[in-house]
């Protein structure tokens, strides 16, 4: 994975899957049967949540991985 923003996964017994979150990218969010299947999955999602705020001028957060402030 070229970006390297924080993901955060877990199991959700409501979904009945693993959610991967990325806290810097709000909105991003991708699951998957697997741990493995939430992380790819949420890849791709990172690279479309991109794209569509590079379209829409939106700024791009840098990532800030374990850095990032949960205050």
């Amino acid at each position: 994975m070229k970006n390297k923003y924080e993901v955060i996964i877990y199991w959700s017994e409501e979904d009945k899957a693993y959610l991967a979150e990325v806290p810097e990218l709000p909105g991003c969010m991708a699951d998957g049967e697997t741990y493995e299947k939430a992380l790819k999955n949420v890849q791709t999602i990172i690279q479309e949540w991109i794209e569509t705020a590079r379209k829409e001028g939106r700024p791009i957060p840098e990532p800030k991985g374990r850095k990032l402030s949960y205050a």
